[in-house]
């Protein structure tokens, strides 16, 4: 239970993030699978740095902390600057989009870090089982956003008129 309780908290402030801060979902998705990619490429090396550093013990805590720290990093950066929503249902569409999308991507990282067992690891096996889908169909709609995203000069230039 205690790794549910975990992953619903990461994902109730993920979406309070991108409810709050009101920005679209397509940005915010692709810097998620930029972040996985820089998080696979750096994985070995990022846990042993943190580790060296001597603020916090290496071990797989620190390991998993510190992918998802990578994986968060750029959609984090993005969520104060770029397009927002300008209707509640968009925020909330994007506020779940972002949160889904973004559990899939962490769901491996911190596995690492804790011992799944009972109701926790049928969840955790529903969500391994069906992250592939997820990132996928986030990441259709994350370019689907951005053809729907209309740059500010547009919108500058016809309210002129």
């Amino acid at each position: 239970m205690n790794v549910v309780v975990t992953f619903a908290a990461i994902a109730l402030a993920l979406f309070i993030a991108a409810y709050i801060t009101r920005r679209r979902f397509g940005l915010l998705g692709l810097a998620l699978a930029a972040g996985s990619i820089l998080s696979v490429i750096w994985s070995y090396d990022a846990g042993l740095v943190v580790g060296a550093v001597g603020f916090f013990p290496s071990g797989p805590l620190t390991t998993a902390i510190t992918l998802s720290v990578i994986v968060l990093l750029p959609p984090v950066i993005l969520l104060f600057h770029g397009y927002a929503y300008k209707s509640a249902v968009g925020r909330v569409f994007g506020a779940l989009m972002f949160t889904a999308v973004a559990m899939a991507f962490l769901i491996e990282p911190l596995s690492h870090a804790m011992t799944i067992t009972g109701f926790g690891a049928n969840a955790y096996n529903w969500l391994i089982q069906n992250k592939d889908t997820v990132i996928s169909l986030g990441m259709v709609i994350a370019v689907l956003d951005l053809f729907m995203t209309k740059p500010a000069h547009l919108n500058e230039k016809k309210s002129k008129r």
